[in-house]
């Protein structure tokens, strides 16, 4: 299978090159150019499988470079003892149509870490295949996990360096620790003046020079991306739509074939868009609901057609999701609407920040996508009601989830059995998840919140406080080629 951007389909490269370099030359993202279908029986065979065993048959039909031998040995790596639970992904049940899909049991607590525990071993693995004699950094901009992620998957990784960006101020306190106190020799973390999207505009304006490009690679060196525009980044996503279908199935809530919903908190797309793409191959789906704060962007686009970034930008308690310029969704433009329409889009967001699909493309997405969206009151108010109702705690982004599934559903009536997709620890917001169940000010919130719920704080969150600070730089966005070029010497 080949892969070509999404700005341009004559060009075709391997899924090791696609990989190798992140992003494509002209600024597109890849795409593969074809999607794999698994048939109703292949799906009851991935219903008797471990997480492993359905993470290896999923990612090997869009990897034609690798061996499935190679991919059981990247993902025996990948989701190990590193993971605090044998499942990898759970799903917890709170009432028989409704589950939670539990992404944060890995080294640092968020979703992120289901495609940035693999990432390391695809990329190394592809450098190689394509015979990439230049170190490789990694450049990263996240707006809260990614980061972490990232910092924790490629600590040390040899041959690569890694550098990520943050908004200063636009993280969670815990956020920030965990990735200012990373360790490791290869890696650097800076804070931004200003908020996500400028971040990742900066970073996507650092690969698309030429000239700077031109100069890492005379000193050895070429950028790359862990970031969800990375597909090694969104294919290992693809896989926990299967599991988490296979593990209904096999709680007897559903029969084999039934179709559900899945509930996912939005930001940059790529989660709900790796979803998109396991409906295409086959897997039961009904609808897809895409979950946001007030940083509403992407509801009003999938209620109207039009894209529109010139909007106030929201800090919110659910911080990864504060985000305006929803990258991920491009590819899903260009599934719908060709390379043509898709460049054209993408350069009028850029230059007006706004563009508008037109009926007939709004129609198709709407017959998959709804939207609904809430603020911070709405996100607290539903961490409080279903602790209550069900004693179970999710953090603010998994409440944003929760809130819009309760909406979408008073709205529609679809109680279709539905998946929430959910990112992150509570404990890795726990001041805000404590405000919400009445705890307000505590002194140390994780242990106020272990307490108020009898529960564990994870270990990876634990003696935060006490860990080094590494990192404490803060750059205005015009720096940060200076920063990356510094940090390459």
């Amino acid at each position: 299978m080949k892969y070509f951007s999404t700005r341009n389909d004559s060009v075709k490269y391997t899924s090791a090159q696609a990989i190798a370099m992140g992003l494509a030359p002209d600024g597109g993202l890849f795409v593969p150019e074809t999607i794999p279908a698994v048939t109703a029986e292949e799906l009851a065979e991935l219903c008797k499988q471990d997480y492993r065993g359905r993470a290896v048959n999923i990612m090997h039909r869009f990897l034609e470079d690798f061996t499935e031998a190679e991919l059981r040995e990247y993902v025996a790596h990948a989701y190990a003892d590193n993971y605090d639970d044998a499942a990898i992904a759970p799903l917890r049940f709170t009432d028989d149509a409704t589950a939670y899909l539990e992404l944060w049991h890995g080294p640092t607590c968020a979703f992120k870490d289901m495609a940035l525990q693999m990432l390391p071993y695809l990329l190394t693995a592809s450098l190689k295949k394509t015979g990439e004699q230049r170190r490789v950094c990694i450049l990263v901009a996240t707006s809260g996990d990614t980061g972490k992620a990232a910092l924790e998957g490629f600590k040390d990784v040899p041959g690569t360096k890694i550098f990520v960006f943050y908004p200063d101020g636009g993280v969670s306190r815990i956020q920030r620790l965990q990735m200012v106190t990373q360790e490791g020799e290869n890696v650097g973390v800076c804070a931004v003046k200003g908020n996500f999207d400028d971040a990742q505009t900066g970073v996507k304006k650092i690969f698309g020079n030429a000239q700077f490009a031109a100069e890492l690679s005379e000193r050895g060196w070429f950028l790359s991306s862990a970031n969800s525009i990375n597909w090694g980044r969104l294919l290992p996503q693809i896989v926990y739509y299967f599991s988490a279908y296979c593990d209904y199935v096999n709680s007897g809530k559903i029969a084999m074939g039934d179709e559900i919903n899945f509930c996912v908190p939005t930001g940059n797309f790529g989660n709900i868009l790796a979803g998109w793409f396991a409906r295409e191959m086959g897997l039961p789906v009904k609808r897809f609901l895409c979950a946001s704060n007030a940083n509403n962007v992407l509801t009003d686009f999938f209620n109207t057609g039009i894209y529109n970034k010139n909007r106030d930008f929201r800090m919110t308690i659910s911080p990864s999701m504060d985000i305006l310029v929803s990258s991920n969704l491009e590819r899903l433009l260009y599934m719908l609407c060709g390379a043509e329409k898709t460049a054209g889009y993408m350069a009028q967001l850029s230059e007006e920040g706004r563009y508008d699909v037109g009926s007939e493309t709004l129609e198709r997405v709407r017959a998959l996508f709804a939207a609904e969206c809430c603020d911070d009151d709405k996100t607290k108010a539903e961490i409080a009601d279903v602790w209550e109702k069900s004693g179970y705690l999710i953090d603010t982004h998994t409440a944003v989830a929760a809130a819009s599934l309760a909406q979408y559903r008073a709205a529609s009536g679809d109680n279709a059995p539905t998946v929430v997709v959910s990112t992150a620890s509570p404990f890795k917001f726990a001041a805000d998840v404590c405000s919400a169940l009445g705890e307000n000010d505590a002194a140390d919130p994780l242990a106020a919140l272990a307490a108020r719920c009898a529960l564990n704080i994870p270990r990876p969150l634990s003696g935060l406080d006490a860990r080094a600070v590494r990192f404490d730089g803060v750059v205005e966005k015009q720096a940060m080629p200076e920063t990356v070029n510094a940090f390459l010497k």
